[in-house]
């Protein structure tokens, strides 16, 4: 077996699986976030469902640390109050992101089980362990259960040759692999990761690697841990650790050679993780602001890197660099190393350990034109904030605030650009019981949305997340998607959508789902959805499915078109038209969680 396979064969007590199995696996640490832990606990309560094993069980409050909006506050005050109750241990909004906490404290360990209401929970491949991000209900099940379902993917084998070059970064590596497998070419694939470059690799390096994983659509980034990185987690929580290896006559469905000694330094273009360029395409590009930070560059090597190029300078006139470390005990350290003192001398504001401008909740976000170069993971249009964002390396985004423009290391001005004058300026939970049926058959109006990669961005915006009542979230949905923003107003209860590959991708928010749900739409069917949305809805009992590119074509779609869909047989007719084919019906467990109305019913 694979390394996906061996960790989840021991955590479902079979001897051995294989890719399309679903299988029950127990989940070794259960963590719910600020942002969806309101809502793990409603499902909770209004279920009558008590905790499996609350010494796995932990809050992480990573997301609006401070609760400085009055929601966010709200929400973590509830999760408090049931954790006090239910003997849970919280890290509260001193303690920093929660995935780099379950790394850093032991709460998951190399060939571990791990889930949150997080989406880069992926990023536990970097230890070679599995993570997964979850909905609200699938957490409150795992809460429940201790364990959860799980269909094995196919396994992707990545073996690097050559030397990586000196000026390579671990984030200029996520980010040529972005540009060679985009969003969706790896989509639910288990990837692993060989080769002489990559046993050479950090912890912190793995972590930046995996925390992009969910960029590239893949259901996570397993890289097996060598020696040295087994010490520096031993060292770290005073665990002992036995290291999951894959077998040597695993197999894979592709393996692929790639050489590293070709990766260029690259940047993100604002509005999506893949569409990369080499950075002297952006070079001298004017900023606004710079972020360093977020699950995927708050390590405590990335604030070494940015300190050694921010000693004895200054942040240029105008531009506002913000750093963020991941947790508490980095920033204590960069504290003692006298790091804050450098980045605080240097004109930059040092925020508490958080998620920051990734979850709408801290610093990090910008405003409507700003151009920012950030760290982050994501850069989806509005996802943090109104303006402009680049993805880059902690060293590009340190040189180019000095700078005053995107640049690198070894070509900082003399004197910084400056800014020219224009002229212009620029709830309380409640759950109500309602009767829902439950049709295998829908007939319906379609929007046929050929558009691939629609993220959760798009179809529910983060500024929304702090509301949990299904009846509010309809009259929000697509309102970022360009073409579509009066969707929500046109919308007709039993419209059903078509649209393209990888819809659903990014956040783990159950409201892309449920916000369908509020505007009564049928059903939704793509070509491939993102694998966290898929299991959304699935476990809200939200009719989706799957269809080959060239069914379509075979009934002559369009908007407008009156289409009537069969989910047990995957019949799908073109009634204005009179031409039928056929989709990927209901699965199993899909069909039997749809019947039950919903994973928790």
């Amino acid at each position: 077996m694979n390394l996906i396979e061996k960790i989840l064969a021991n955590h479902s007590g079979h001897k051995n699986v294989i890719p399309g199995q679903i299988v029950d696996v127990t989940i070794d640490c259960r963590v719910a976030r600020d942002f969806g832990g309101a809502n793990v606990v409603k499902n909770l309560i209004n279920n009558n469902l008590t905790l499996d094993e609350p010494s796995k069980t932990f809050f992480t409050f990573d997301c609006n640390p401070g609760g400085s909006d009055q929601k966010y506050a709200a929400n973590q005050h509830f999760c408090r109050q049931y954790a006090r109750e239910n003997d849970i241990k919280v890290y509260d909004i001193d303690a920093g992101i929660g995935t780099h906490l379950a790394i850093d404290r032991g709460l998951v360990m190399p060939g571990g089980t791990f889930v949150s209401t997080d989406s880069h929970a992926n990023i536990m491949g970097s230890v070679g362990a599995f993570g997964q991000g979850m909905g609200d209900q699938d957490i409150s099940a795992v809460w429940a259960n201790g364990s959860a379902w799980f269909k094995v993917p196919k396994s992707v084998k990545l073996v690097f040759e050559g030397k990586r070059p000196e000026k390579i970064s671990a984030k200029d590596i996520a980010i040529n692999l972005l540009n060679i497998f985009g969003a969706n070419k790896l989509l639910g694939y288990s990837v692993e990761f060989y080769g002489e470059a990559i046993n050479e690799l950090t912890l912190d390096e793995r972590i930046t690697i995996s925390s992009m994983g969910t960029e590239m659509g893949a259901i996570i980034l397993l890289f097996t841990p060598t020696d040295k990185v087994v010490k520096d987690l031993e060292s770290r929580h005073g665990k002992k650790i036995t290291t999951v290896f894959a077998d040597d006559d695993a197999v894979y469905d592709k393996v692929i050679t790639i050489n590293i000694s070709d990766f260029k330094p690259m940047v993100a273009n604002p509005g999506h993780p893949h569409d990369d360029v080499e950075i002297d395409e952006v070079r001298k590009i004017k900023i606004d602001s710079a972020f360093i930070g977020s699950c995927t560059n708050g390590r405590m090597e990335d604030l070494e890197i940015a300190a050694n190029i921010l000693e004895g300078k200054k942040v240029a006139p105008g531009v506002v660099l913000k750093i963020v470390p991941s947790t508490d005990a980095i920033w204590q350290e960069a504290l003692n190393k006298g790091y804050i003192k450098i980045f605080k001398d240097a004109g930059a504001l040092v925020s508490n350990a958080g998620c920051a401008g990734c979850a709408a909740g801290q610093v990090g976000q910008n405003g409507p034109n700003e151009v920012t170069l950030s760290t982050g993971n994501r850069n989806f249009a509005g996802k943090q904030g109104k303006g402009f964002v680049y993805l880059t390396s902690p060293s590009v985004v340190a040189a180019s605030a000095v700078a005053g423009y995107i640049t690198t290391l070894d070509d900082i001005p003399q004197e910084p650009a400056v800014f020219k004058k224009t002229g212009t300026i620029q709830k309380e939970v409640i759950k109500e019981k309602q009767e829902i049926k439950h049709p295998t058959t829908v007939e319906g109006r379609v929007w046929f949305i050929e558009k691939d990669d629609i993220d959760t961005d798009m179809i529910f915006h983060n500024r929304y997340l702090t509301i949990t009542d299904i009846k509010e979230m309809g009259q929000y949905t697509f309102d970022n998607l360009g073409g579509y923003e009066d969707f929500a107003r046109k919308a007709k209860p039993e419209d059903i959508i078509v649209t393209g590959k990888n819809f659903g991708a990014g956040s783990s928010r159950q409201q892309a789902v449920d916000c369908f749900k509020s505007l009564g739409i049928s059903c939704i069917i793509a070509e491939s959805f993102g694998a966290i949305y898929e299991r959304n809805a699935i476990n809200a009992a939200f009719p989706i499915l799957s269809y080959n590119a060239d069914v379509m074509d075979e009934i002559n779609l369009a908007s407008g078109d009156i289409i009537k869909v069969d989910f047990v047989t995957g019949k799908i007719t073109n009634v204005s038209k009179n031409k039928s084919g056929t989709i990927q019906p209901f699965s199993d467990v899909q069909s039997d969680i749809y019947k039950r109305g919903g994973l928790l019913g």
